[in-house]
């Protein structure tokens, strides 16, 4: 079995076991490598190295996040399609699925520097590797950019599930996961486009960016 076969067994045996996430209680409390589930309040579950801590990178190094839709979503979808023009296909599935791998490092690049974390591509005694994957992921109403004059009004542009394993480069061991699902928008309803679709994407990549460079500041004694 391939690297990215493995990833995507492993992230799918992952999600079930944290779906629901709110019955956190359910949540194993270490995981098989050592990782210890501690109190968080910002995102799903964290699981951490007893011992670990963030002070000792100033840099970040981020692996390409791998990418998956929920399974059955293309089958859903297109079941609630009237004409043939209006379902998704595989090749679009992909272009979103890389568009949003993309998205990713852009926002996750802008906001870490912006705190003077700078992101770098080669690893060293004080660089953090972050590798992510977005899993399970439902757009309402993906942009197909079809013929003629079609609006779709949603409040949520969809859902999907942060995993981030965090590793020390210079040992390549793993001392933290996160996991994290989300709504992506729902704030109000609006017109469904590639335009609003991305942004409502960029709220909620800005805020798992954040929080991130928010630890890195409190783990350096960074003020607010």
């Amino acid at each position: 079995m391939n690297r990215i076969s493995k990833l995507a067994l492993g992230l799918t045996c992952l999600f079930l076991l944290v779906t629901p996430l709110a019955a956190r209680e359910k949540l194993p409390e270490t995981t098989t490598d050592g990782l210890h589930l501690i109190k968080q309040d910002n995102v799903s579950a964290v699981y951490v190295k007893p011992g670990a801590n963030l002070d000792a990178y100033t840099k970040v190094m981020l692996v390409d996040a791998y990418v998956a839709f929920a399974k059955d979503w293309e089958e859903d979808y297109n079941d609630e399609q009237i004409g043939l023009g209006n379902r998704i296909n595989a090749k679009e599935m992909q272009k979103i699925t890389t568009g949003v791998a993309a998205e990713f490092k852009k926002v996750f690049t802008k906001v870490l520097e912006k705190g003077g974390y700078p992101v770098v591509t080669e690893p060293g005694p004080d660089v953090m590797i972050v590798r992510p994957a977005l899993i399970n992921m439902r757009v309402t109403a993906p942009d197909l950019m079809t013929a003629g004059i079609q609006t779709t009004v949603v409040r949520s542009a969809g859902s999907v599930t942060l995993y981030a394993e965090l590793y020390d480069s210079a040992t390549n061991a793993k001392f933290a996961e996160v996991i994290d699902a989300e709504e992506v928008g729902g704030e109000f309803a609006q017109v469904a486009n590639r335009v609003t679709n991305q942004a409502a994407l960029d709220r909620t990549l800005d805020r798992w960016a954040t929080l991130l460079r928010k630890r890195l500041d409190e783990a350096h004694g960074k003020k607010k």
